[in-house]
């Protein structure tokens, strides 16, 4: 089959408009006009069969099928700008636009307080950054995307970054007012805060492992929360007990701002995975992100 080239033409202008927003801007991006832009689209959807993209005056946005097929072409037109970078002798050379999506817990505690250095060490690599627990489509439009939790099955690759313990703390405050539990099971007496799955949309239960011993508590709370920053305001503010996940709670630990409850009940181990399309060798940026991350996240300072 003769492969036809206005198709590969068409995604590209189909990824510019995307990421603009509108025609006239995709137009400047490309060097084109809007009315070459428009036409471009008109012949990709007639090729594919689908209409792509919601028009209106101000702004275009993809449709459900659009956002399937972008899904889907994005890591080939990386790939081929990987490919081409490579025939030019330049695939250690990271360049380009690297777009991201990682969990809120590690962007929040962890990855936000490092980007610059990250920046700084690649000159020629800007990033398009998103936060973002879901797995849902998690890959669409997107080089890398990071996730705590076993990884799901599917066709994408993917790398262990790290295993975090998790940890039950407290505020110094909370502790004057209630006193500290001795025991997992001391823990039905005090006012937790709960931290929501977004899996399942129920908050996640506390576990407590030592030596092979598991045991489940039932925590009172009237605060369940989603968003890592406020629950560490929370615990910090002395509303409750917190299990958190400890990457990212040193500073706070180290401060004596939170103080580690039950320590030797925190045997339990919860991974985090970084994603990326199945492919032979990923590209530079890629992979440069990657060693980034699993380079902070061994620093002492910040897990």
């Amino acid at each position: 089959m003769v492969f036809d080239t206005r198709l590969l033409t068409g995604v590209g202008v189909m990824a510019a408009v995307t990421e603009a927003g509108n025609f006239a801007r995709a137009a400047e991006m490309l060097g084109l006009t809007p009315s070459g832009v428009s036409r471009a689209v008109a012949r990709l959807e007639a090729r594919v069969g689908v209409r792509l993209f919601d028009r209106n005056p101000r702004e275009v946005c993809l449709t459900e099928e659009g956002r399937r097929f972008h899904a889907q072409v994005m890591p080939l037109l990386a790939g081929l700008e990987e490919a081409a970078s490579e025939a030019a002798g330049a695939a250690a050379v990271v360049r380009g636009r690297l777009r991201v999506s990682v969990d809120p817990w590690f962007a929040r505690m962890v990855l936000a307080s490092r980007l610059q250095e990250f920046l700084q060490r690649y000159p020629l690599l800007s990033v398009d950054f998103s936060t973002s627990n879901y797995r849902e489509e998690m890959m669409a439009g997107f080089d890398v995307a990071v996730r705590f939790g076993p990884p799901d099955a599917s066709s994408l690759i993917t790398r262990k970054l790290l295993d975090t313990r998790v940890v039950t703390v407290a505020a110094p405050t909370y502790l004057e007012r209630h006193g500290e539990p001795r025991s997992p099971h001391d823990l039905v007496h005090h006012e937790g805060l709960l931290f929501r799955d977004p899996q399942t949309g129920l908050p996640f239960p506390w576990e407590f492992h030592r030596d092979g011993e598991l045991v489940q508590v039932k925590v009172s709370s009237r605060l369940v929360l989603d968003d890592p920053s406020v629950a560490v305001s929370a615990c910090l503010a002395g509303l409750g007990i917190f299990q958190s996940l400890a990457v990212g709670l040193a500073p706070f630990l180290s401060a004596g701002d939170l103080v580690q409850l039950l320590p030797e009940w925190s045997e339990e181990l919860y991974p985090l995975y970084a994603y990326h399309p199945s492919r032979q060798l990923p590209p530079a940026k890629v992979r440069a992100f990657l060693d980034f991350v699993r380079e902070i996240a061994q620093n002492p300072g910040s897990a």
